[in-house]
């Protein structure tokens, strides 16, 4: 008995590729056109032909540097996994890159929402159930973490910060009137400016809109919820696969999921509609089986799973895995249909999520699990699962490589083992003590796998008790009464000389930060190399860093650029008060770098980065003060939030839940 490979029909495979591909398309025409700036909302048709990547009368062979080429490996793969008849392929590659997404979204999703005439109940009662057992794995996600107690604790760090590191506001009013009067007319310049260069400056209190096609917006409605949950896992499951390997023409050279798959998948669930964690649950799915799978044929003795490895037989794994039971309970439920060996498998590297038998029942599970099993592709999963092995927490230094002392990697949150496809890399750059590399993090509510990385903390404890030392000096406490925080920030912005007195108490802290400065563009460069090695698992990754440790995410990118050619590696970025100049730097190299969005979070009023980082960049900007005028960068004003560059410690909780990070751009709805 030959099994079915999807539970959709020829032509719904057909319209999911076809979605899929233009949300590829649509992704990379974000990483420089980010939603909400001018060239996103403009509706009215003229710039059509901007909004593309490529016109209509081009052919998309003609540009290999397009997400959607065939060279990229992105899409033919998919294309091929869903079976859809290779004649077919190019003309999905040229309707997704020829004109805007909204021409043809609609279309699409009517072939989606479209029943087959000869569906059986079986078929009916399979996606129903993948849809319930997605939900459940969502609300298992959900109770794991006690959201209540995480803020109860970072609210006790945040005192104990306050009370040992804030300091005391000084102000003089007639200086504060110009201040206030100048930061206007800058934010007003800076403005301007980014719109002319398609920037998104946010200032925490607005969002850009998109406006939404009502006709467009009926259709995606008229799509089920198990359908959407059933085309969204079918899709990550033929990114998932290896198959670009059979291209020769193919310029990828890792397995696993590419960061520009995810993205495209962030967005084809908004245009859905569905919740971005509820994706999250359907990856951790998918996850398990394929561990479970592996280790079932460890425990026989069998070879790892080969290219050819057929997902079929990844019959009952997902939702076995998304059970996230074990022995005798696990038998006794599936009635014998899950093999002793992969029940011990998920015994070791299944998550411990509760059960979601009791929301979808025994009949539901069953039906469930198999329609987990019926993806057609190949295993590429478990093989490129880094967290199955010592991955990232096996990383430290051996020996000293270059002025590097310390770079070492810990993990954090209890996302370790539990099958997440995501990881995130969390740096700090003020610190002063060792676990203020860990502190500032574990507020936050992720569902990624989640490490911090410790690096040369000697050095970033001399610098951040230098800084903290000058700032409560009677000589500052003088020089802010005398609107010390209002020249500085004057004169960055607008390439002004300081004042001798300033330069005078700047050089108490500027041989200790040269030496941090130093320090910081090396483990960048080790950061990269780390990655480019895939000790993550050749999975996506979300990089988040503040002060130096901004830099340090920074200067990775830049080592990225050198011999990376597509932002295959990294989902996004956030960077918080940043020594980064911004003339000075390659910012649009490494924006193509990251796949998703790419955020700098900047505070006018942090004029203690300013003096820290004076050298020879009163002309060249400074990405901590002010926004970045580079298409593709998201411009994030925190200035009411951040009490001094020291206060990034404790505020980046804060912060980071402002952007809400998860969504696709700024925006809650479609791209249309």
């Amino acid at each position: 008995m030959v099994e079915a490979t999807s539970n959709l029909t020829p032509t719904q495979r057909y319209a999911a590729g076809a979605l899929f591909a233009i949300a590829l398309n649509q992704a990379q025409i974000n990483q420089t056109q980010p939603l909400g700036t001018p060239a996103a909302e403009d509706d009215d048709g003229g710039d059509e032909e901007r909004r593309s990547n490529c016109s209509s009368g081009d052919s998309v062979s003609d540009d290999p540097s397009l997400w959607v080429h065939e060279t990229s490996g992105l899409l033919r793969p998919v294309f091929r996994c869903l079976e859809i008849d290779s004649p077919a392929w190019l003309g999905l590659e040229q309707t997704a890159c020829s004109s805007p997404a909204k021409h043809h979204i609609g279309a699409f999703t009517r072939l989606l929402s479209e029943e087959a005439n000869d569906a059986s109940a079986e078929m009916v009662e399979q996606e129903m159930a993948l849809a319930k057992a997605a939900d459940a794995m969502v609300h298992s996600i959900q109770c794991s973490v006690s959201i209540d107690a995480k803020k109860e604790k970072h609210q006790e760090y945040e005192n104990e910060c306050r009370e040992k590191y804030a300091v005391p506001e000084v102000k003089s009013k007639d200086v504060d009137l110009d201040k206030e009067k100048d930061k206007k007319e800058a934010a007003e310049s800076a403005a301007r400016e980014g719109l002319e260069a398609g920037v998104v400056i946010i200032d925490g209190s607005h969002k850009p809109e998109v406006l939404e096609n009502e006709k467009s917006v009926e259709e995606v409605t008229l799509l089920s919820h198990q359908r959407k949950i059933n085309v969204l896992y079918e899709l990550l499951s033929a990114c998932l696969s290896d198959k670009h390997h059979e291209d020769k023409k193919c310029k990828r050279c890792r397995k696993g999921y590419d960061a520009r798959h995810r993205v495209a998948l962030r967005l084809l669930a908004t245009w859905f509609n569905i919740e971005w964690i509820k994706v999250e649950a359907i990856e951790t799915m998918v996850a398990c089986s394929a561990m479970a799978i592996q280790k079932s044929a460890e425990m026989k003795g069998e070879d790892n799973l080969t290219p050819t490895t057929s997902w079929a037989k990844w019959k009952r794994g997902g939702i076995i895995g998304a059970a996230a039971i074990t022995g005798g309970t696990l038998m006794a439920i599936t009635g014998g249909l899950a093999a002793p060996a992969i029940a011990a498998g998920f015994g070791a590297l299944a998550p411990t999520l509760g059960t979601i038998i009791p929301v979808i029942g025994a009949g539901g599970f069953a039906a469930a699990a198999s329609a987990a099993g019926t993806v057609a592709g190949s295993v590429a999963v478990a093989a490129s699962f880094g967290a199955a092995g010592a991955g990232l927490t096996g990383t430290k230094m051996a020996r000293r490589i270059g002025d590097l002392d310390e770079f070492e990697f810990k993990a954090i949150g209890e996302n370790h083992n539990q099958g997440r496809l995501a990881v995130e890399v969390l740096v700090a750059g003020v610190v002063f003590e060792e676990e203020d590399f860990v502190k500032p993090w574990e507020g936050l509510t992720s569902n990624l796998e989640r490490y911090t990385l410790q690096w040369e903390s000697k050095n970033l404890i001399l610098v951040s008790t230098a800084i903290q030392d000058w700032l409560t000096s009677r000589l500052a406490m003088e020089l802010m009464k005398q609107g010390a925080m209002h020249t500085v920030l004057a004169s960055l912005l607008m390439a002004l000389a300081w004042p001798a007195t300033i330069l005078v108490a700047a050089d108490f802290i500027d041989s200790k930060w040269s030496i941090a400065i130093d320090r910081s563009d090396k483990a960048g460069r080790l950061l990269a190399e780390m990655l480019q090695k895939g000790l993550q698992g050749n999975r996506p990754i979300t990089l988040v860093g503040f002060s130096l440790g901004a830099r340090v995410i920074f200067k990775c990118l830049q080592a990225l650029a050198e011999t990376e050619q597509n932002a295959e590696l990294v989902e996004r970025v956030v960077l918080l008060g940043a020594p980064i100049s911004i003339n000075s730097e390659n910012w649009r190299d490494v924006r193509k770098m990251v796949a998703g969005r790419f955020i700098n979070v900047y505070a006018t009023n942090d004029w203690t980065l300013g003096i820290a980082f004076r050298a020879s960049l009163i002309s060249q900007g400074l990405a901590g003060i002010q926004p970045i005028c580079i298409p593709g960068i998201e411009n994030v004003d925190v200035t009411d939030m951040v009490e001094g560059h020291s206060s990034y410690l404790w505020k980046t909780q804060q912060i980071l839940e402002r952007l809400e990070i998860d969504t696709y751009y700024p925006v809650f709805r479609d791209t249309l």
